[in-house]
């Protein structure tokens, strides 16, 4: 087990000791600000505007009594606003992550919820 420290910088080391591209561990890095590993590349831009968004859509299934289905971006926002709600979130990185891709955040979120629909199943949600 890492400390959030070392997130992840400890799995990030694996990958490449495994032969993964660069370009995958750079986004990884890129992913966890404390790393302070710009964001250069579109994966890596990617997946940080994805990542706290993801988990934070996951909580706002898990209090749907449909979860998944039928969730619209105002859903996603109004829960936002809830500070209380899954308060570890960081609302700033979820409005960073869409600003960086350039996409509207209700585009964006709209985006990352169809992705998790097509995926539901697997995704236990």
């Amino acid at each position: 087990h890492s400390t959030p420290e070392e997130h992840p910088v400890v799995g990030v080391s694996v990958l490449r000791a495994a032969g993964y591209p660069e370009e995958v561990a750079e986004a990884i890095m890129g992913h966890a600000p404390h790393t302070g590993t710009p964001r250069e590349t579109r994966m890596a831009r990617t997946l940080f505007a994805v990542d706290e968004l993801a988990g934070f859509i996951t909580a706002v299934a898990y209090v749907r009594p449909m979860g998944l289905d039928g969730m619209k971006p105002r859903s996603v926002k109004k829960k936002l606003k809830d500070k209380a709600f899954a308060a570890a979130v960081s609302r700033d990185d979820i409005q960073l992550g869409a600003e960086e891709l350039g996409v509207p955040l209700d585009e964006h979120i709209a985006h990352v919820i169809a992705g998790m629909q097509a995926d539901a199943e697997r995704l236990g949600i």
